[in-house]
């Protein structure tokens, strides 16, 4: 007599109803506070009353909030390819080093993460300013005889800023590489390609998705770094986030600066589905999943 059996359930599906706590989060800490921009950036009054798009009319004719989120996305650029070039050789070195220089490498990668941001940015301020570390050392050394201005200019906020974001493109970039197998490196040698086209046309391609992945996160970080901007910035250069902080802190104007918010979101959401698509296209040549 054969035993009545039942067939096990899939042990992959799961209820939607577990996702029920997630979405009520997501729901009410992000959803409503942006519906919430959304509904008073369609006043043309500080108080609210009067509905309209004069806001973002104001923006959009206004050169100067223009400009300004302008030079906030090419800060962006200038700190995400400054990461760039500096974090793809340290991830090629973690990959080929042995596990102590690796060790000690992704101690060194993820120290950053674990100090806080003011506090990394006062570190910096102490580093470039006139008194600073650099311009002291130059001075002792006689290379330099006034204190150069390194603090408050942009060459002094992209570096802080790098350094500050640079985990955000190493790690993706350690993954990627780690999966490229080594023996095309010496498969491309022994067809005659040396190093430099090696590089170029078999290992950039095949790390481009960590590429990819790594730009995403350190543009959107860059952008929206608020409290570097400002230390290490200063007065004399203005970016969005403390654009809008002005105008909702300063002048008290709420419909500008939810004006403000939801055109910067939609310009950031802009560049990162710009990311997504040459990622979708670098998926071809390997993929960090």
């Amino acid at each position: 007599m054969k035993s009545a059996t039942t067939a096990p359930g899939d042990v992959t599906s799961f209820s939607l109803g577990l996702a029920l706590p997630l979405g009520a989060a997501f729901a009410i800490f992000f959803v409503l506070p942006l519906a919430q921009l959304l509904y008073l950036s369609l006043h043309n009054d500080t108080a609210a009353t009067v509905w309209g798009l004069g806001q973002y009319i104001k923006f959009l004719t206004d050169p100067f909030s223009l400009s300004v989120l302008g030079s906030t996305l090419l800060l962006g650029a200038e700190v995400t390819l400054a990461c760039l070039v500096l974090g793809y050789p340290i991830a090629w070195l973690y990959q080929r080093s042995g596990s102590r220089v690796q060790t000690l490498i992704i101690m060194i990668v993820l120290l950053p993460l674990l100090t806080s941001v003011v506090v990394r940015t006062f570190a910096w301020i102490v580093i470039l300013g006139r008194q600073g570390i650099i311009n002291s050392v130059l001075q002792s050394l006689g290379l330099i005889g006034t204190p150069l201005r390194m603090i408050y200019t942009q060459g002094g906020l992209i570096a802080a800023l790098a350094q500050v974001q640079m985990p955000l493109m190493v790690l993706p970039l350690i993954t990627a590489i780690g999966r490229i197998d080594p023996n095309l490196s010496d498969a491309s040698a022994s067809l005659g390609a040396g190093s430099w086209r090696t590089f170029v046309k078999v290992l950039l391609p095949l790390s481009m998705p960590g590429i990819i992945a790594g730009c995403t996160l350190t543009y959107a970080a860059a952008i929206t770094a608020f409290i570097t901007q400002s230390l290490v910035g200063g007065g004399q250069m203005l970016f969005m986030p403390m654009y809008l902080y002005q105008q909702a802190s300063t002048l008290q104007n709420w419909p500008f600066a939810a004006a403000i918010s939801i055109i910067f979101l939609f310009a950031v959401l802009a560049i990162v589905a710009l990311f997504s698509t040459l990622g979708r296209r670098a998926r071809g040549y390997g993929d960090i999943r």
